[in-house]
């Protein structure tokens, strides 16, 4: 959780979440109804490319690309992760 994503869920309604990288936008939106119990209104997806990355010996390697996704829920619908367990 950062700065910027409890950010935007306060103002927008959204929440972040880090998802497989094969994973489709009705996929993630089915994936989050089911788990939360809450109404899905919008999705928006970013692929984040893995960084390049230099060790100690000198050596580059190159981070993995993840997928980033912000789900918005309609007016009045929260998702408290306090209760996953």
């Amino acid at each position: 959780m950062s700065e910027k994503s409890a950010l935007i869920g306060e103002l927008n309604n959204q929440y972040t979440f880090k998802v497989t990288n094969d994973a489709t936008k009705p996929e993630i939106k089915a994936a989050v109804e089911e788990l939360f119990s809450v109404a899905v209104v919008d999705v928006q997806v970013l692929n984040v490319k893995g960084k390049t990355k230099r060790n100690a010996s000198g050596k580059t390697r190159r981070r993995p690309n993840w997928k980033k996704v912000y789900v918005r829920l309609e007016e009045g619908q929260e998702i408290e992760f306090a209760d996953i367990g």
